[in-house]
């Protein structure tokens, strides 16, 4: 199924430019962009995934990461085949790389943004999100489900890589409510051979999204030997602190994924150095994820230190909120920055 992509502009040398992500995609009759799922038809670019799910999901919304998020809440999760960056730990690379890797075949379900909005009321979910592969690069559809959640009352999540443009952001900012963005690492030599992109237009992203008054929080994954020395979290956890020490910082664990399965899992220990960098130079809150650490998956009043809301279990699965008046430390009144209503 396909439609207009319409955040895009022709050139006058005729080629179509791709407005939607930083890879600035410039291509002639028949070329798809960076993606695999925006391609130029008829002199128009078209979203060739437009009402095609690949991937559908009722998760906790802890697991997407967002803790500060309506915590307890359910998220209606959906994403699409397709991805503008090729990360060799890709932990969905069975969808994400799908059309660079079958000959640009499409793949999906029928899931109408009306479905989607009707889907999430039916299953009691308190917002959608736009996850599993990258949001940005089916944004005319996540564009039209966010505007038609906004207007059930639901709330709606990007999770991305942050390479949104801003002319994408500022098209959707009305409609969208929070953001979880990859930090994944702090080199441009990572992001440029493992990923397939560059770092500066990521915090360009986080900077600009966090002016728009979008909630972010952040997530990287430490790779043993490639992104996990104490210079490189202590610079990430650095430039998180001097944007805004109240923003979220959740540190996972890397298991051995796609094509790069000779690497080994991140130490626990690493995760819990990770932790304690964030805390030193400023963060309010720092998590770790994909590793049993119920201590540091929970959130604690930077006021008093207080537990306000406890997880354990499985992410999303025993989550006991403490907090008062939605947001305020029942022992101190601190009141707690994220979207709790």
């Amino acid at each position: 199924m396909s439609s207009h992509a319409w955040l895009s502009k022709k050139l006058e040398d005729g080629r179509i430019a791709c407005e939607a992500c930083n890879q600035h995609c410039k291509l002639d009759e028949g070329e798809y962009g960076i993606c695999g799922i925006r391609k130029v038809e008829n002199g128009e670019l078209q979203l060739l995934t437009y009402g095609l799910a690949a991937a559908v999901n009722v998760d906790p919304v802890e697991k997407k990461p967002m803790f500060h998020f309506l915590p307890g809440s359910s998220v209606f999760s959906f994403g699409t085949v397709g991805c503008n960056f090729s990360c060799k730990f890709c932990q969905n690379a069975d969808i994400s790389q799908y059309p660079k890797e079958h000959h640009h075949e499409i793949v999906g379900h029928p899931l109408s943004p009306e479905r989607a909005v009707s889907k999430a009321l039916e299953y009691g979910c308190k917002s959608i999100a736009y996850t599993y592969n990258e949001p940005v690069v089916f944004f005319e559809y996540t564009y039209d489900t966010a505007k038609l959640a906004h207007e059930a009352g639901l709330k709606n999540i990007y999770v991305t890589s942050g390479y949104e443009t801003h002319k994408a952001i500022d098209t959707i900012a009305p409609y969208l409510d929070g953001m979880n963005i990859d930090i994944k690492g702090y080199s441009q030599s990572f992001y440029k051979d493992i990923c397939g992109g560059s770092l500066k237009p990521v915090l360009d992203t986080i900077e600009y999204a966090h002016k728009k008054g979008i909630w972010i929080e952040t997530t990287t994954l430490l790779i043993p030997g490639y992104n996990d020395s104490d210079e490189e979290i202590r610079a990430i956890a650095q430039f998180q602190a001097d944007l805004d020490p109240a923003m979220p910082w959740h540190i996972s664990a890397f298991h051995p994924m796609y094509k790069m399965m000779d690497v080994h899992s991140t130490p626990p220990q690493t995760l819990r150095r990770a932790y304690d960098i964030g805390k030193d130079v400023g963060l309010k809150y720092v998590y770790v994820g994909n590793i049993d650490d119920e201590a540091r998956e929970s959130t604690y009043c930077p006021g008093c230190d207080a537990l306000v809301i406890d997880r354990h279990g499985h992410i999303g699965q025993y989550v006991t909120n403490h907090l008062i008046n939605k947001n305020s430390c029942p022992s101190c009144g601190y009141k707690l920055h994220g979207v709790w209503q």
